[in-house]
């Protein structure tokens, strides 16, 4: 009987796993205007937790612009935007001994997002997001023990792809981006940059300096 509950929680969480993923294949959540324009991720001092794997800058955002790009480039809005991503910190499970010492992988990024067109970025304080490895078959146990650095460095971007995008969907409903509600109000607000750095309205438009900077 015990084995029975523990294969039918595994193939619960497997089931759970692939849900997540699949997500992408259904039409993206409605953004308004929204079009993702620079997809920038650095990570020059993102701090590395204890007992974790090491993983280098070019790792660490490859991973994540792969990621984004995979969830936003699906939106074609009228309307410009760009990250700016930094990552501030991570733990890449090592292997443990499960039920003793069971680690689990974290990312922490900060998000700013702007807005071509107006030239203006529209979160004055980067949104911090902490994302968790997703609970699965293989990272019930350890993910140290059943997946490559790689295969967690995906898994923790693929989250935090999706925790960006609930972000976006708040900040829709709550402050008028990308044309939701109270968009009106927002367009009122102090442009917060010089104009020396407003960027044309175009994909060919060269990316602001603090974006490529991450969050300044």
């Amino acid at each position: 009987m015990r084995i029975g509950l523990l294969l039918g929680l595994f193939a619960f969480l497997a089931a759970c796993s692939i849900e997540g993923r699949t997500d992408l294949k259904d039409p993206p959540v409605p953004l308004g205007q929204f079009n993702l324009g620079h997809n920038v991720v650095v990570a020059p001092k993102a701090v590395q937790a204890p007992l974790s794997r090491s993983a280098t800058e070019a790792e660490m955002t490859e991973a994540l612009q792969s990621a984004i790009a995979q969830r936003f480039d699906r939106y074609e809005g009228d309307r410009l935007y760009h990250f700016g991503v930094s990552v501030e910190g991570y733990s890449l499970a090592l292997p443990g001994v499960p039920l003793i010492y069971n680690p689990k992988s974290v990312l922490i990024i900060n998000l700013t997002v702007w807005d071509d067109s107006a030239g203006r970025k529209l979160n004055d304080e980067p949104e911090q997001i902490t994302v968790f490895e997703s609970l699965t078959g293989e990272t019930i146990v350890s993910s140290g023990l059943t997946q490559t650095k790689a295969q967690q460095l995906e898994n923790l971007s693929i989250n935090a792809a999706k925790q960006i995008e609930l972000f976006l969907v708040r900040m829709r409903d709550e402050e008028g981006w990308f044309g939701g509600a109270g968009a009106a109000e927002a367009e009122t607000g102090e442009t917060g940059l010089d104009a020396a750095v407003v960027v044309p309205a175009s994909q060919g438009a060269q990316v602001p300096r603090e974006v490529a900077a991450g969050t300044d």
